[in-house]
């Protein structure tokens, strides 16, 4: 944290509305599928075309807490030891292999380090694209989980599992915008209860527009929120 300068509040971009149904966040069934997919289906996201940019996927996996039924959202803590951002909170994912999709990719990756093996069936839409300042290019996708899977992540690639509930991802104070000294950009992000800890851009910034999008109907765009310099290795 010690690139932060002033922790400013800054203005959210301005998004219109989606027509999909109206959103009941603490009940987890069929009909959260179906209203959840409706909104992605609505969104157009937004690809980045930069030859440059290495390819990467995620995956925002909506489950069912399998200790308190609530709908959630799956995150992974980085074990320390990793190479690349070691002890961060991150979604499932990373970089394509020589010809995978980036569908593909984000399956595979949810595959081999939570253990779920999920279809191309269960992909309920796709977010923008973000690019990152370590030269990648994300592409998040969001999966349907389901209920009663039990998870069984690779402790070469995963310390810990958290669920985190879709409400406290509503939460009005979600996201904090900040500024940073490495630019003029905010930084978003998110204080997690289930966590404990912030955590911000990328992964906040990806989490903060699936909330807009499916839980809150808001096409919201995040391609000019900056990124903390701890995160660019």
């Amino acid at each position: 944290m010690g690139d932060a300068t002033s922790f400013v509040p800054l203005t959210s971009q301005k998004a219109h509305r989606l027509k999909g149904p109206r959103m009941q966040i603490d009940s987890f069934d069929d009909i959260l599928e179906h209203k959840i997919r409706a909104r992605l289906a609505e969104f157009e996201p937004v690809s980045v075309t930069r030859p440059d940019l290495r390819q990467a996927a995620v995956a925002i996996i909506v489950m069912q807490n399998p200790d308190t039924g609530a709908p959630s959202i799956v995150l992974t803590l980085r074990p320390a030891t990793m190479n690349r951002h070691a002890g961060q909170y991150a979604l499932p994912g990373g970089r394509l292999d020589a010809g995978e999709t980036q569908a593909g990719a984000a399956l595979r990756e949810v595959r081999e380090e939570v253990g779920l093996s999920l279809q191309e069936a269960d992909i309920l839409g796709q977010l923008d694209d973000f690019e990152t300042c370590s030269g990648f290019r994300i592409t998040p996708f969001v999966l349907w989980g389901g209920s009663g899977q039990v998870l069984d992540p690779d402790p070469t690639e995963v310390e810990a599992v958290f669920f985190v509930p879709f409400t406290e991802l509503n939460s009005p104070d979600i996201p904090q915008m900040h500024a940073w000294q490495t630019g003029e950009k905010p930084v978003p992000s998110a204080y997690i209860p289930t966590l404990g800890h912030n955590i911000f851009a990328p992964t906040a910034a990806m989490l903060f527009q699936f909330r807009e999008i499916a839980l809150r109907g808001k096409a919201t765009r995040v391609s000019d929120f900056e990124q903390p310099s701890f995160t660019w290795s």
